[in-house]
């Protein structure tokens, strides 16, 4: 800090007046547009949003084919057989009535064919080098293994609406429908800044400092919906933390700590310094209440930056992951808000007489089984948890519903 220069008086802040977790959920889905759309090549589109729906390019199947080995067989037996077997990838000639011709499962059916005889259910007489069906006097019904032209989807059909994430079954789907580039959002990119002198990337805790939890655990969960562009330790100093936001180049920066009143919490210092907008300032929420949601100062190219603060306990910078972070970067990635299902508790589940409660809980036949090590600062329940049980304040009673928000995972 150069000399003659003050710093803002830090003040503790009081909680009278918390953000409810469902109005701090919008606000933080309601600050942000979609990134903008951009044509990628199919593999370089995992992961991002389709900015339009997925319409078929072709019939699926382009093609009558064959569900099976065996032949294909045009009007009622005994066939005559062709000497040629049809393979996937060749244009067969027409089959006349009466014939038959060998057919690899995928393959075309050729003009003419009306079913395939599996190789199981067929028997060549060795005399008269004729195709019989086994067992049965009667021809195959017209149709049976056979897959017909369209039977998936028809030339223009609607497959998927816009906002579906890009899975791998996505990027399948696409190609068999003849896509070779897809329309995806652009991914919003995200800093994580871990704050804290006392953190360790290896080794044991000791004297007074403890392993970084956090990098390891939300890295994975943030790249769910965005690009992480680094993530830095920073010490507990403010001008640090001033030089770390002000010059982000991301268009998110998380913070983990420093979002309440003690003695090295100097975040709030630092948002007041470069005027930055404060939208969420504490949320009605356990574990996780002094968690935080920033407008910054646009970027020098005039993109605009937002800002989250997570706290630093784990389970509870987890709350904030779910609460603000995760709602925010699926509306920038354009996907739509998650929707809740309700689940049934074995036992009443912890509650809080005035905030909102998330508790990890496994589920089972949609029977949600609250976790043991559920404080802000464990990992255990969090680590065999199916997600979170969201308890209202006041609590649920035993088998009655809650609300279920499953945790962000890969797709």
């Amino acid at each position: 800090m150069s000399a003659g220069r003050t710093r803002p008086k830090h003040h503790a802040r009081p909680h009278g007046h918390l953000t409810t977790w469902t109005k701090a959920r919008k606000i933080a889905r309601d600050t942000g547009v979609a990134m903008p759309a951009r044509t990628r090549e199919l593999p370089e589109a995992l992961g991002h949003t389709l900015a339009e729906p997925l319409t078929a390019l072709t019939d699926l199947p382009a093609f009558d084919t064959s569900a099976m080995d065996g032949w294909a067989v045009a009007g009622p037996g005994p066939w005559t057989i062709h000497e040629s077997t049809t393979l996937a990838g060749q244009e067969p000639a027409p089959l006349p009535d009466g014939a038959a011709v060998g057919i690899a499962t995928g393959a075309q059916l050729p003009a003419g064919a009306s079913a395939v005889l599996r190789y199981e259910h067929g028997h060549v007489d060795g005399s008269t080098a004729l195709l019989w069906e086994l067992g049965t006097a009667s021809s195959p019904t017209p149709g049976r293994d056979v897959r017909p032209r369209g039977q998936e989807c028809s030339r223009g059909e609607p497959l998927l609406p816009a906002g579906s994430t890009v899975t791998p079954g996505v990027l399948g789907l696409a190609a068999a429908a003849g896509y070779d580039h897809l329309a995806v959002h652009q991914r919003p990119t995200v800093e994580l800044l871990v704050l804290g002198d006392e953190l360790l990337d290896t080794g044991l805790p000791h004297q007074g400092r403890v392993r970084d939890a956090l990098s390891p655990m939300l890295e994975p969960w943030l790249r769910c919906a965005t690009e992480v562009i680094t993530r830095r330790l920073v010490s507990d100093d403010r001008d640090s933390l001033l030089d770390a936001v002000r010059h982000s180049p991301a268009d998110v920066v998380i913070t983990t700590g420093s979002t309440a009143a003690g003695p090295v919490d100097h975040l709030h210092a630092v948002l007041a310094e470069i005027n930055a907008r404060l939208l969420v300032d504490s949320v009605a929420v356990r574990p996780g209440h002094p968690m935080l949601l920033a407008e910054l100062p646009n970027s020098a190219d005039g993109r605009a930056r937002r800002l989250v603060g997570l706290p630093g306990n784990p389970l509870a910078a987890v709350a904030g992951i779910v609460t603000l972070a995760m709602p925010l970067l699926e509306r920038l990635s354009g996907r739509p808000a998650i929707d809740f299902h309700q689940v049934r508790g074995t036992t009443e589940l912890p509650w809080h007489s005035d905030n909102t409660r998330l508790v990890p809980v496994r589920l089972h036949n949609n029977t949600a089984l609250p976790l043991p090590f559920h404080g802000p600062a464990m990992l255990r329940g969090l680590a065999a948890a199916d997600g979170l049980a969201v308890v209202p304040p006041g609590g649920v009673l035993a088998s009655a519903t809650a609300e279920f928000l499953p945790m962000p995972r890969p797709w």
